[in-house]
């Protein structure tokens, strides 16, 4: 066999193998339609953004929001239950379509996954037992502080080493609480709203806000190179930021209206 023939054959079984190799990018929103379905990553035990209500059914406003989503879209829901730490993971291997569980926009997540323009707002403090003297970070220095495994609260607190604080990391944020509320802790990094959730579930074990952290934007997340979904997303969120339905959605569970600046 001549060279050229050892060659030509030798370039078909390349392009063949890196055929194979190659995968087929389908589009996420042409799958969302043609199943009529859309899946949905949302974490069902951060009351009162996800959580069951007395009928075991989801509520919560980003509950709210996913059902708004899909009713304006015409699919039917299903909702992907995760925790802080799996969020990511659940698009990132197709499990979900997307992410709408008090995602907060982080440089470290946008290269991983891409973001909407936000649709809410987070809160994020350290809150301890109202009992103890809490000023500054100089009073948490014998003190542990629980979180969430993943969130940002975790990691804007343990990128704190010139503080040197005690973090005791817990597996979702209904298991950060039960620690708050049974003394495994006397303080959270967490958001305002489950701080104030702690003295509900245990009227001896009141906590409050002590230091703040961080506003933090919320936005939907979806898997990188989506953009068709991406844009249509973005337009979801505008058109009902301007009519003033996620506003609605939110002051009905955290009891304040999203910030002026988003609904301006």
């Amino acid at each position: 066999m001549t060279n050229k023939k050892l060659l030509g054959r030798a370039a078909a079984l390349f392009g063949l193998v890196m055929m194979a190799a190659t995968p087929a990018w389908a589009d996420l929103l042409d799958d969302i339609n043609q199943a009529k379905k859309i899946r949905i990553s949302t974490d069902l035990a951060i009351p009162p953004s996800g959580m069951m209500d007395s009928t075991m059914k989801p509520t919560g406003s980003d509950v709210e929001v996913a059902q708004l989503l899909a009713k304006d879209w015409g699919l039917e829901l299903e909702f992907v239950q995760t925790t802080g730490a799996t969020r990511i993971p659940n698009v990132l291997t197709g499990k979900a379509d997307i992410i709408i569980s008090t995602l907060s926009v982080t440089a470290e997540r946008a290269k991983v996954i891409d973001f909407t323009k936000r649709y809410a707002t987070l809160q994020s403090d350290v809150g301890c037992l109202k009992s103890l003297n809490v000023k500054d970070w100089s009073d948490l220095k014998d003190k542990t502080i629980g979180v969430s495994r993943g969130t940002t609260q975790d990691t804007t607190l343990s990128n704190m080493k010139d503080k040197d604080l005690k973090i005791a990391r817990y597996d979702d944020d209904a298991t950060e609480v039960t620690a708050a509320v049974s003394g495994q802790v006397d303080c959270v990094g967490t958001s305002a709203t489950i701080i104030n959730q702690i003295g509900v579930k245990n009227p001896a074990r009141i906590f409050e806000s002590k230091i703040p952290l961080a506003t933090f934007d919320l936005a939907i997340g979806l898997k990188k190179g989506e953009q068709r979904l991406m844009d249509k997303l973005n337009a979801w969120i505008v058109e009902n930021v301007k009519n003033g339905k996620l506003n609605a959605v939110y002051k009905k569970f955290h009891g304040v209206d999203l910030p002026a600046d988003m609904r301006s």
